[in-house]
């Protein structure tokens, strides 16, 4: 595989002026190549001028501030495009509120040397590595992802996962301009058109937490659109039209 020498970590944030302040260099620590980008949809509680002020006192900081709320899915979408056009060869999504956890960055940078996707997994080898999760949201992730893998045949078993690297390669091929989902369907979709593709997809365990600051994006609304999207996904690999 090509040598990874820039990397870029795309944190979509929203209301997260609790958090960021304190994950942003919690990132930059974990390697050098890294520079974080962070993707702000307009947040009123303040995080856009947090991430200008971590920007100010770092170049390996940058931020792209949104109009307004629009989704996980269309933040990532920007991120990756700013990341693609500023040449970095690894681009990776990442939540700020410290469910994704830092430390695990070098291991999951490291799979990338023998794969085009690191999936960083809470479902791996038939375990359950979440903290605090109540019951009903653990049930909800873990069965969807398995409803999202019986239905699209994907070899994943943490679909839904939002802690995922990709090198560039992937990213230029996939067609982001097609991407429709925005909320967990956006995760499986984009490691779908990835598998589909034909690239590699490697899971690599982490210990998911469950935020301790700030509160939660989750909605009936996200579930629903990634019930009914992976049959649309299905659909449109088996006529061709993915």
């Amino acid at each position: 595989m090509a040598d990874i020498e820039r990397i870029l970590v795309i944190i979509p944030t929203y209301d997260e002026a609790e958090n960021l302040a304190n994950i942003v260099p919690r990132v930059l620590e974990q390697d050098p190549r890294i520079d974080v980008l962070v993707v702000d949809d307009a947040s009123p509680d303040g995080t856009g001028e947090i991430a200008d002020g971590l920007a100010a006192d770092s170049e390996r900081v940058k931020v792209l501030h949104r109009a307004g709320k629009d989704g996980l899915g269309r933040a990532y979408l920007a991120g990756f495009r700013l990341g693609l056009s500023e040449g970095y060869d690894v681009l990776f999504e990442m939540d700020a509120d410290f469910s994704h956890p830092p430390a695990a960055l070098p291991d999951l940078i490291a799979a990338l040397d023998e794969t085009d996707v690191v999936v960083g997994s809470r479902y791996v080898d038939g375990r359950v590595t979440v903290v605090n999760w109540p019951m009903s949201r653990l049930l909800i992730s873990y069965f969807g992802s398995r409803y999202a893998r019986t239905i699209t045949g994907m070899p994943i078993r943490d679909g839904t996962g939002g802690f995922n690297g990709w090198r560039r390669a992937v990213l230029e091929k996939v067609g982001l301009e097609r991407v429709q989902s925005n909320g967990y369907a956006f995760q499986i979709e984009l490691k779908f058109r990835a598998w589909r593709a034909g690239f590699r997809l490697v899971e690599h365990p982490i210990l998911f937490t469950e935020r301790g600051s700030g509160e939660s994006k989750m909605s009936k609304r996200i579930v629903r659109e990634a019930v009914w999207r992976v049959w649309w996904l299905r659909i449109q690999d088996l006529v061709g039209r993915l």
